[in-house]
């Protein structure tokens, strides 16, 4: 909560015994620190940060992960100079996929707006590399067999009055890897664009994209 690491190095601080809470090196991994205790880090009292909230209009060709090995573009070099906080991404988009993407602070926020049990909804606006028949979506309504088990959504319709049956707005609540590509994938259908333009009630009505 202080920006200081993880909590993978937070252990990796711990059992290097550099840590004070209070006075005393602590060395015991998951010590639970209590509201008025003093934390001690490299001789620096800590202060939690304020808590942080960030909307991007995420554009095309950027990976959604903090570090990337190989060195590709990431969604954190669009928003480098936002804070000062060490934000993060909350849930994923690939590569190909614009629209609206999350950051911040809050974990506890982030975990449960990430966890299945939360059904958060998200709404894409899709278009195919043809058109896609209205049976064809109103068994996305009712649910497909992918590899990973039966998926629908929660509504699946052409967009405005429908004449470009290749324009399709999708809401979903699940959390799934690639899911909206695929849904789409099991029909025979390519999607050219994908773009979310609504998660967890937010929207990115007067972002630019990569703003």
């Amino acid at each position: 909560m202080a920006g200081i690491c993880s909590r993978r190095e937070a252990d990796q601080l711990i059992a290097a015994g550099i840590v004070k809470i209070n006075g005393k090196t602590i060395t015991e991994m998951g010590y639970k620190v209590l509201p008025g205790d003093e934390v001690n880090y490299g001789g620096e009292t800590l202060r939690p940060e304020k808590k942080v909230y960030l909307l991007l209009n995420k554009p095309k060709d950027f990976i959604t992960t903090s570090r990337d090995p190989h060195n590709r573009r990431t969604v954190m070099n669009l928003v480098g100079n936002a804070c000062k906080e060490q934000i993060f991404p909350v849930g994923r988009l690939d590569r190909q996929t614009t629209g609206l993407l999350l950051f911040t602070n809050d974990g506890d926020l982030a975990r449960r707006l990430t966890h299945p049990s939360s059904e958060i909804k998200k709404l894409y606006n899709v278009t195919l590399s043809k058109p896609i028949l209205a049976r064809e979506l109103k068994e996305i309504e009712k649910g497909i067999p992918l590899d990973d088990g039966l998926t629908r959504a929660d509504k699946a319709v052409y967009v405005g009055n429908g004449e470009d049956k290749k324009h399709v707005g999708i809401e979903i609540h699940s959390g799934k890897n690639r899911v909206v590509r695929r849904m789409f994938e099991y029909f025979g259908y390519r999607v050219v664009k994908l773009d979310r333009v609504i998660f967890a009630g937010l929207n990115k009505k007067d972002i630019p994209r990569g703003k």
